[in-house]
């Protein structure tokens, strides 16, 4: 069976789609109904998702050119649902929610998909919830779950699921897609991937966002900078800022946005004097809005610790001589510098140090305490 055109934007994954045709090719009548699709972040399970339930629907297994093809790319099909949410942990009122539209008939297709991205932030009491709707799924229904690891969901969801296993994508690959699909030059192109460590959102956004791209390198001069306890607590201050600053640019057009289209539904502006029923419905998008530019800050704060962690990891590469390509080529200098300050050792420990950051962030750790625990642990020391 030949790749439909949908998964075209899939990068490095023929393994995988390989085997979603195969399902399709031996399913024709009644595929299955639970998929977990993992990997690590950036590797595309989103996308794979939506690449797949677009071949699902399609009358043409997947042509990318169609009404239907079209629809999905842009998150209007009626059939495919995604939860995403704004939240640092995925509410059990939202899948309880989400739950609820799984039940009714598709309305202009053969299935009905569900797609929750990052299924690893649901609690065990909302997974449990989740359970009894894989178990005895509508006629029609289809849940695709995406995750980084199978570790990351409870057992009997596993127990439950067909999974699709994911690679990073190499940095070449994903630097074609932004020259082919994106017209981005082939220089910056491959600088982003190898930066965004071949993360293709992210690299996307380097891309194409001179902002992003000085926010990353001030983020990465400020560790370098760090000598001392003062220096330390000075780098913890600009990575939150620098952290705050990349979520509220992600999130200020789409905020102002929210809130006159809600006002222009309302019918008011924004000098009118509001009604109780007003006040509650601008009130809860405002509290809405707090929760996502929340959960922005702390995805912020994760892009930079993968980017310290991409920064140690070529110090160690330099001290150990070893031939691999760098992803800092921007700071050779700065990191050839570092490399010949400490010991080996003295790297590993920093990439284990920020692992136990971005570990404690996720279980709510205030983040001022970790950061300033990091950069103070960062502090360079004498070689011996």
């Amino acid at each position: 069976m030949p790749s439909p055109k949908v998964f075209s934007d899939v990068v490095s994954q023929p393994e995988a789609v390989s085997e979603l045709l195969r399902s399709m090719e031996q399913s024709k009548s009644d595929i299955h109904h639970a998929w977990l699709f993992t990997g690590p972040p950036g590797s595309g399970r989103s996308q794979i998702a939506l690449a797949f339930a677009a071949a699902l629907l399609c009358l043409d297994s997947g042509c990318s050119n169609c009404n239907i093809c079209e629809m999905i790319r842009v998150g209007n099909h009626p059939d495919v649902l995604v939860l995403n949410t704004e939240r640092v942990q995925i509410s059990i009122d939202e899948v309880t929610e989400f739950i609820e539209k799984s039940i009714h008939m598709p309305a202009i297709g053969k299935y009905r998909i569900m797609i929750i991205e990052d299924a690893d932030r649901m609690t065990e009491r909302t997974s449990n919830l989740l359970l009894k709707s894989l178990e005895e799924p509508p006629r029609g229904t289809i849940w695709m779950l995406c995750a980084p690891s199978e570790a990351d969901l409870i057992p009997t969801i596993r127990s439950r699921v067909r999974r699709i296993q994911l690679k990073v994508p190499t940095v070449e690959s994903v630097a074609q897609l932004l020259v082919d699909k994106y017209g981005i030059g082939l220089d910056l192109a491959q600088q982003s991937a190898a930066q965004a460590q071949s993360h293709v959102g992210m690299a996307r956004r380097l891309a194409s966002n001179a902002g992003a791209r000085d926010r990353r390198t001030q983020a990465l001069q400020a560790v370098l900078g760090i000598t001392d306890i003062p220096s330390a607590m000075k780098s913890a201050e600009v990575l939150s800022k620098l952290a705050e600053s990349d979520g509220a640019q992600l999130t200020s057009e789409q905020d102002e946005f929210e809130r006159k289209e809600l006002l222009s539904r309302l019918g008011v502006s924004e000098d009118s004097k509001l009604n109780p029923s007003s006040r509650s419905q601008l009130k809860k998008l405002e509290d809405s809005q707090k929760r996502r530019a929340t959960r922005s800050k702390r995805d912020g704060l994760d892009r930079i610790l993968v980017d310290l962690m991409g920064l140690y990891r070529d110090v160690l590469t330099v001290q150990l001589a070893a031939r691999e390509p760098l992803i800092n080529v921007d700071l050779v200098a700065e990191v050839q510098k570092l490399a010949q300050e400490t010991t080996q050792a003295q790297s590993i420990h920093s990439i284990e140090q920020i692992e136990k950051v971005r570990y404690r962030m996720e279980r709510n750790v205030r983040e001022e305490l970790l950061l300033f625990s990091l950069t103070v642990s960062l502090r360079r020391k004498a070689s011996k």
